[in-house]
């Protein structure tokens, strides 16, 4: 690809998220603006709801999210409960068994390896049991302000439909996509 078209797609990107931003302000906000809104940029809380996202609507998410939360908002409090609380607390979001397994093991992993904290780096977040780059892109974009494209299967389908990427995976399309989309830019991808 020449720097013309990169240019061009670069226009295209910039002209449809612009577009996104001004029709969308009257949907409800993604989960992790609204547990942002309710429970601050707390790493751990925003790195938790990604992982109870995962393959489950934000709307019922974000629900769970706050029962949860009235209860358990540290790696050191998941770790003191019972398995079958986390269960109980999460019950409602899809394969909330293992999702419960998943988060009492990356609150272990936080507690042990990273001091209780939530990493902030690419690398050490695909650490955690769970943590994909779609997971880790959303908790360095959001809990640290790192500029980050997250892609699931949205931003891999659309990406590719608008002719921004000719992708297979959203491996390849976050890396086409870092190559054509001024940084400023790489969050609000996933968002819009």
């Amino acid at each position: 690809m020449n720097q013309i078209e990169i240019d061009n797609k670069r226009k295209s990107i910039i002209n449809t998220l612009n577009i996104l931003k001004k029709i969308t302000k009257h949907l409800t906000p993604p989960l992790i603006d609204r547990v942002i809104k309710d429970y601050g940029k707390d790493p751990f809380l925003i790195l938790i709801s990604c992982l109870l996202s995962l393959r489950s609507r934000d709307s019922k998410t974000y629900l769970i999210c706050k029962k949860l939360f009235e209860y358990l908002k540290t790696p050191q409090d998941f770790i003191k409960v019972n398995i079958n609380k986390i269960e109980e607390l999460i019950h409602g979001v899809n394969y909330y068994k293992n999702k419960a397994k998943i988060l009492k093991e990356v609150s272990q992993t936080l507690i042990e390896k990273f001091n209780g904290q939530v990493p902030n780096n690419e690398q050490d977040l695909l650490s955690l049991k769970g943590v994909g780059p779609k997971t880790a892109n959303i908790v360095l974009s959001y809990a640290f302000n790192v500029p980050s494209i997250a892609v699931d299967t949205h931003v891999q389908k659309l990406a590719n439909q608008l002719g921004w990427v000719n992708t297979t995976n959203p491996e390849a399309t976050e890396k086409e996509l870092k190559q054509i989309v001024p940084k400023s830019k790489w969050s609000d991808i996933n968002y819009y």
